[in-house]
């Protein structure tokens, strides 16, 4: 047993106080005493006490209360309460008020020594277990942080060393992470950036238009182009409690595939042009030569059908070129309805042939737009004549234009077999078509195409919403003249 453990008595001079007094210093404790409130608080005040014996009244207060506040201050200060009287009441108290001890008369010297020493005893025990878990929680508190530390160093490690930049936002677009990446894109150097907005660290135009529009939500494709010729993709993703990421890949060598592909097709196409109306020149002379039997009749006009085709196709071509190649700059104020006028009347012959129900369906209040003519009839004749050729005998079309927000909506609905969705954004790539179209309808897989460079290069959107079986419908979105 420790030597000198300090006891106070909170108790009125009395017999029993000095029966404690005794036995207590008897056995080698400290005893400091006190008679009332100012006596207690300044007995803490010198020593915090191994054990406090308190009576049922002390300084006109309930002891239950005093010992209350005393557990309060120290919750794990062993507390013995005295009684004059034995009750089934006290023992309940004690029990409730959490102390660890009951005396009552009649009591010997052994009595108050036996319960002190039992009381510290627990006491002691209680607080062994609570510095055991002490300091087992604070290991593993201190390995978890370890491991928390190792994984963020593994972390930022494998951001700095991706190839593709990476950058991480908080919710207010201020940086929280670049990495060595996005540093040599942008020529950032060595400083640091965190917690400054990222439009003022990185000051370009299209990554601070990508931002701008980063309340659209997720971005998968956002072009991010530099006077030196580089060309990257990057990619928008909110992060929940955090902020965002944008990450970006250099597509440079894609984008001079592209170029070099749609050189090698125009290069080809422009050459090949010359044949080919050399050859549907002579196809056409054979016939005056003499006189042909029905063999060669059919011969001779699958002939001339084919070189049409083709040629048709390499017309096609040279179109999608001149319109990626920024060469359609011819502008004039049209009217949409106008040129849809002129399409419908060269499909008319196509429309009665198949037995087509026809609606068209124009508002009223449609807005010029500033537009090439041709090539807004060429896109029409591309989507009416698509539409034709997928609806059945008998089926129906519908071509509604409306405004919307200052911009004109065509819509061009068929009843055809429909487009899958995972394929909707394919049918406006170049030679694609839908793995579901029938057999017996041709189709080079260029009109889409030319359809997306005529609308982009107006400044306007196209897309499509189809339902597999039951038809498509093709959405263009052009602003009507300011």
């Amino acid at each position: 047993m420790p030597k000198q453990d300090l006891i106070l008595l909170a108790l009125p001079p009395s017999p029993i106080l000095d029966l404690m007094q005794r036995a207590l210093q008897a056995a080698g404790y400290g005893v400091a005493v006190a008679h009332d409130r100012a006596g207690l608080d300044k007995s803490v005040q010198e020593a915090i006490p191994a054990l406090m014996i308190i009576g049922e009244m002390f300084a006109d207060q309930d002891g239950f209360i005093i010992s209350g506040e005393m557990l309060e201050r120290f919750p794990t200060l062993p507390i013995i309460y005295y009684a004059e009287k034995d009750t089934t009441g006290n023992s309940k108290l004690v029990l409730k008020h959490g102390l660890s001890g009951y005396l009552y008369p009649p009591l010997q010297m052994s009595d108050i020594v036996d319960e002190v020493q039992r009381s510290l005893a627990h006491a002691r025990r209680l607080g062994d277990w609570l510095r055991r878990e002490v300091r087992r929680t604070t290991s593993s508190l201190a390995e978890k942080a370890k491991i928390s530390e190792a994984e963020r160093v593994k972390l930022e490690a494998i951001i700095s060393n991706i190839q593709d930049g990476v950058i991480v936002m908080d919710e207010h677009q201020k940086v929280l992470l670049l990495n060595q990446s996005i540093r040599d894109i942008f020529n950032l150097g060595e400083g640091v950036f965190t917690g400054r907005p990222l439009g003022d660290v990185i000051a370009n135009a299209d990554l601070r238009a990508l931002l701008s529009r980063s309340g659209e939500g997720p971005m998968k494709y956002h072009e991010i182009n530099f006077d030196d010729g580089r060309v990257f993709n990057a990619q928008y993703t909110p992060i929940p409690r955090i902020g965002a990421a944008v990450t970006m890949q250099d597509i440079s060598y894609l984008k001079e595939l592209d170029r070099l592909k749609s050189d090698f097709i125009h290069t080809v196409s422009h050459d090949l042009r010359s044949p080919l109306t050399a050859i549907l020149g002579y196809t056409e002379l054979v016939e005056r030569t003499g006189p042909l039997n029905q063999t060669q009749h059919d011969f001779l006009h699958r002939l001339q059908g084919s070189v049409q085709h083709i040629t048709t196709l390499i017309n096609d071509l040279l179109d999608l070129g001149r319109l990626e190649a920024g060469f359609d700059t011819r502008r004039e104020v049209i009217q949409l309805e106008g040129v849809l006028k002129y399409t419908l009347d060269m499909f008319d012959t196509q429309i009665k042939t198949k037995l087509i129900k026809l609606t068209t369906d124009i508002s009223p209040n449609v807005q010029p737009l500033r537009a090439n003519p041709i090539r807004i009839r060429q896109m029409l004749d591309n989507l009416v004549g698509n539409a034709i050729k997928y609806t059945p005998n008998e089926g129906e079309i519908c071509i509604r234009i409306a405004m919307q927000d200052n911009q004109i909506v065509l819509h061009v609905e068929d009843n055809g077999p429909g487009i899958k969705s995972e394929e909707h954004n394919r049918v406006f790539e170049k030679f694609y078509r839908a793995t579901n179209a029938p057999d017996g309808v041709k189709g080079s897989g260029l009109g889409l195409a030319i359809v997306k460079s005529i609308v982009d290069s107006h400044q306007g959107r196209v897309w499509v919403e189809s339902t597999l079986g039951k038809g498509s419908t093709f959405v263009v979105l052009l602003p009507a003249q300011e």
